[in-house]
């Protein structure tokens, strides 16, 4: 059974830095899928932030330059250094596993920036 579990959910102020954390189980091969960091705020729909396939990465024009998306591929593990962070930063972060035959969510970290 596929799990993804995130970690390092936390409150800060404007301007501050958080590290979220996704590790994969259940799934051999992880680095061969591609990774990716959504988010959902209150009343929006959820939106890519960043994702990550072997060495390319993309990112949401609104993160880009101060988020960072990176893998492990020894820990099976995705991150997401968030720096700068800003008041609509502020929602509750997704991690996402893609793959042809099915795609996988973790259960969501929440992150809130304050002024």
């Amino acid at each position: 059974q596929v799990q993804l579990v995130e970690s390092g959910e936390g409150l800060v102020q404007s301007g501050g830095s958080l590290r979220l954390s996704c590790a994969a189980s259940g799934i051999i091969f992880v680095s061969l899928y591609t990774m990716a960091w959504y988010r959902q705020a209150p009343g929006k729909q959820r939106e890519l932030v960043a994702q990550i396939i072997s060495g390319s990465t993309t990112y949401a024009d609104s993160v880009k330059g101060r988020f960072t998306i990176s893998r492990d591929n020894v820990k099976n593990t995705v991150y997401l250094q968030m720096n700068s962070l800003k008041p609509e930063d502020t929602a509750v972060y997704y991690c996402k596993l893609i793959r042809s035959s099915s795609d996988y969510w973790g259960q969501g970290t929440q992150v809130t920036v304050s002024e």
